[in-house]
């Protein structure tokens, strides 16, 4: 049930997370924008939910039919369809028993809306078939972890603000400032966009995840990417975020997202110069050279980073923002002292 929280008396509830992006897409809609999602969705089938134990250990795009994780793929879609969920793509990922399925873009409300039923929908059916899915965002050391890469557009009367005919690579000035306000602000976000402990073990290298506060057109190891131009498709530019996972609030992270490049519209940043070559890949006194800055390696990092942050706070409300900071702060001194399986492992015959 999608619904909007209410107190009693009638008024809106400040925690509610869909009031918060109903109230960021209300300013949006004030400089006469109107704010366009579109979602690459990971996840993982498993055995059980007791052990991480991959369903079949396929690859990317492969086509060959692994019983029964392309049948619940395939349902899932049929599924989502008679819902009036559109589904662009789905396919097999990278990691052994890791899916995907893209979800057609539309308005950032009715795109939060579809990914929460989305998620319950492929954990639903996949219990049926006494099988697990799971968006955590990495279940499994030494393969990659499960992301939420996000696609956005602004438009304004039916047409999109990112696009600009006359520039190289059709991307508009208000496109670029757009990128200069996530790029500017994204790791004071990342609290929202990645809001688990679990989360920043996928923020590493050599994972296909971003870990560099950085930009492109076309290469998947920066953390916003312009994907290629389709001629005659002036829709197909957009500005690709690569750090969310699966696991986050979507009403948040679209708050959180929108509001850092409308910051950056309305500040009229300048953007920096695109990365050209593989990130990943650059020393780090090249990367100190161009600027490029780290995404928080923990969500400690990342708490500590979104406290002092006045975008967030704007973004998320008073009630909202003082919960997730509480909330996080919890958890990670609940990470914090525990001892984990990698810790008697390494240490308790040694030391």
């Amino acid at each position: 049930m999608i619904c909007n929280i209410r107190q009693p008396r009638g008024q809106t509830f400040p925690g509610d997370p869909r009031y918060v992006l109903k109230r960021n897409l209300e300013k949006a809609a004030a400089l006469g924008f109107t704010y366009y999602v579109g979602s690459e969705l990971e996840f993982f089938y498993l055995k059980n939910a007791q052990t991480p134990e991959p369903l079949d250990f396929d690859g990317y795009f492969d086509q060959l039919s692994s019983y029964p994780a392309s049948d619940l793929r395939r349902d899932t879609v049929l599924n989502l369809a008679e819902m009036g969920i559109p589904v662009k793509y789905s396919h097999h990922e990278g990691a052994p028993s890791q899916h995907e399925i893209d979800l057609e873009h539309t308005d950032a409300l009715a795109m939060a809306d579809n990914l929460m039923t989305a998620k319950l929908v492929i954990k639903e059916l996949a219990q049926l078939q006494n099988v697990h899915a799971t968006f955590m965002p990495k279940p499994i050391s030494g393969i990659n972890g499960s992301g939420l890469h996000l696609h956005q557009s602004l438009y304004r009367e039916g047409s999109n603000c990112f696009y600009d005919a006359d520039d190289e690579q059709y991307l508009s000035v208000l496109g670029k400032q757009f990128i200069a306000g996530l790029i500017a602000h994204a790791p004071e976000i990342t609290a929202v966009t990645n809001q688990w402990v679990n989360s920043y073990k996928r923020l590493v290298p050599g994972y296909e995840a971003p870990v560099y506060v950085s930009w492109t057109h076309v290469n998947r190891s920066d953390l916003v990417r312009v994907p290629s131009y389709k001629p005659g498709a002036e829709s197909s530019i957009r500005v690709e975020y690569r750090a969310a996972d699966p696991a986050c609030n979507p009403y948040l992270a679209f708050s959180v997202m929108l509001a850092a490049g409308l910051r950056g519209i309305e500040g009229q940043y300048q953007v920096p110069p695109p990365v050209v070559g593989n990130v990943l890949e650059m020393t780090p006194q090249r990367r100190q050279s161009l600027g490029i800055r780290t995404l928080p390696g923990s969500l400690g990092e990342a708490i500590n980073l979104a406290e002092n942050s006045e975008l967030l706070y704007e973004a998320l409300g008073d009630h909202v923002f003082n919960s997730l900071i509480e909330n996080k702060k919890i958890e990670w001194e609940d990470y914090r002292s525990t001892v984990t399986d990698y810790e008697v492992s390494r240490y308790l015959s040694t030391l």
